[in-house]
């Protein structure tokens, strides 16, 4: 997994078809999705149960490109090891899931998987700061963790350019997880996001025997972050 700041689209499967988890990577990547991501919550750390470690393993070999596991769980330590097993690319912490975000992000990197950490919409970018030479994403919350579908947070776009100016020429992403659309999607990138999570605005009106919508609505988002969709 190489570094580069082209924006890549990475469409989360909370909005997909559980019973073709395997058929849905594959028509999201089809139809023009660089990365899959993949919403792992706890019902503990946020209201809400979805996937774990088997169910990344099981769809890992639909996937020809990135897995993005995104972490909504608390204590985070004792399944690192599984994800990246289970053939996680990236692991992405919450910065509030526990007290030691730096020996969580040792474990992910000790086992094989980029790290990721991530910030809820009521923690400052600053919380980050003494590691941001230990990470390779960050993911911004601009929704409160736990349900896809909300409502865009409009006060976390100055986080993220915050952020930006504090990594400087590092080679991390900035992510942002919650309410991305053709609308919003300009916005975050201008402040200097470079991958986009979006769940129902990329399954919308779509399905595994009609993938096109799929692709017309990455496209879509793409377009509008780009400044070409008109």
């Amino acid at each position: 997994m190489s570094f580069d700041r082209t924006l890549k689209i990475a469409p989360s499967i909370l909005s997909a078809d559980f019973a073709n988890f395997g058929a849905e990577c594959e028509a999201i990547e089809a139809q023009g999705a660089d990365w899959v991501h993949v919403d792992v919550m706890d019902g503990h750390f946020v209201p809400n149960i979805t996937f774990g470690p088997a169910t990344c393993a099981a769809i890992r070999p639909h996937i020809k490109g990135i897995m993005d596991v995104h972490l909504m769980i608390a204590p985070v330590d004792p399944y690192i090891e599984a994800f990246a097993k289970a053939g996680a690319d990236v692991l992405t912490a919450h910065v509030e899931a526990g007290p030691h975000i730096h020996r969580t992000l040792q474990a992910i990197r000790g086992a094989g998987a980029k790290a990721g950490v991530a910030l809820n919409p009521g923690t400052p970018a600053g919380a980050i700061e003494p590691l941001l030479d230990m990470v390779d994403l960050i993911c911004v919350m601009t929704v409160n963790p736990g349900f896809g579908g909300q409502k865009f947070i409009h006060s976390q776009i100055e986080k993220v350019k915050q952020l930006r100016a504090l990594i400087g020429d590092r080679p991390i992403h900035i992510e942002i997880d919650g309410g991305v659309d053709p609308t919003t999607a300009p916005l975050v990138v201008a402040a200097g996001a470079d991958v986009l999570v979006a769940g129902s605005a990329v399954f919308r009106g779509g399905s595994v025997k009609e993938p096109a919508a799929y692709g017309v609505n990455i496209r879509a988002i793409r377009e509008a972050a780009l400044g070409t969709y008109v």
